[in-house]
């Protein structure tokens, strides 16, 4: 089976921290050019020093907020212009707060839907003709398992994460002749910071102490534990290599078995 990545290069968003970080470790480990995207400079450059040289990479990185979407689309395609292609895209951003879809504020939805869809699309425009041109293309897009299932209290979160699953299914279709393939890697409950703030906030609002709040979630997962970041980060590393070329528009849950359906 084929996972070499040397010779490529892939953009990760959200890279300093959790399931993105996770996911530019593994694709430097297997020979990738990897460019890390995210709003902290200092921690884009402490990062860098965690992503593997063996196989002679050259690694570099990108600062840009989604809050600030021309930004963000200048500075990748600068990018694109004096480095060259980009042939992998990891979407990955940080998800919607937790909460009562009828008490989400109208700006929730907003904000969540710039952040993940349309920031998104931005770099996918920036990056598609450096793919076609390539003949080589892999866009994953690190959504949720609630594209699936709704999960509770997660009511902005479960309607972004729907649109972005549909945008990617679409997509997939109209790229796929060039040999771009586009997928959907759903995270389960996984060892993050945003874990932690799903935990805390459960915690306060149904009164409980975080260790039974924690308990009550595992008791969800036929594992019986969370994920790690890097047991996502295998299946994103998957899809972005050749070995993965027939693989496209698809929805791969990394939950333990948690989701109740197919």
């Amino acid at each position: 089976m084929n996972l070499n990545l040397k010779g490529k290069t892939a953009l990760v968003c959200g890279s300093t921290q959790g399931i993105g970080k996770a996911s530019a470790i593994e694709l430097a480990l297997l020979g990738a050019n990897v460019i890390l995207l995210a709003r902290n400079e200092n921690a884009l450059k402490e990062s860098l020093n965690d992503l593997d040289t063996t196989n002679g990479q050259h690694h570099n990185f990108i600062v840009a907020d989604f809050e600030n979407q021309a930004d963000l689309k200048s500075k990748v395609e600068a990018f694109v212009e004096t480095k060259g292609a980009i042939h992998i895209l990891v979407n990955n951003t940080g998800g919607p707060a937790s909460g009562l879809i009828q008490n989400a504020k109208v700006e929730e939805f907003l904000k969540a839907f710039n952040n993940h869809l349309i920031c998104n699309h931005i770099l996918v425009q920036a990056l598609m003709e450096g793919m076609k041109k390539e003949k080589y293309g892999r866009i994953v897009n690190i959504i949720s398992t609630s594209v699936k299932m709704p999960l509770k209290n997660l009511g902005v979160s479960n309607t972004i994460r729907a649109a972005v699953a549909n945008w990617s299914k679409t997509l997939a279709t109209e790229v796929a002749p060039f040999g771009i393939t586009v997928n959907n890697v759903l995270p389960g409950a996984t060892l993050t910071g945003r874990l932690q703030t799903i935990i805390t906030n459960n915690s306060k609002s149904k009164n409980k102490s975080i260790d039974t709040i924690q308990e009550e979630m595992m008791e969800e997962i036929p594992m019986g534990r969370f994920a790690e970041a890097s047991e996502v980060a295998n299946a994103v590393a998957f899809l972005a290599s050749p070995a993965a070329a027939y693989i496209t528009g698809i929805n791969v849950p990394v939950d333990g078995g948690r989701t109740g359906c197919l």
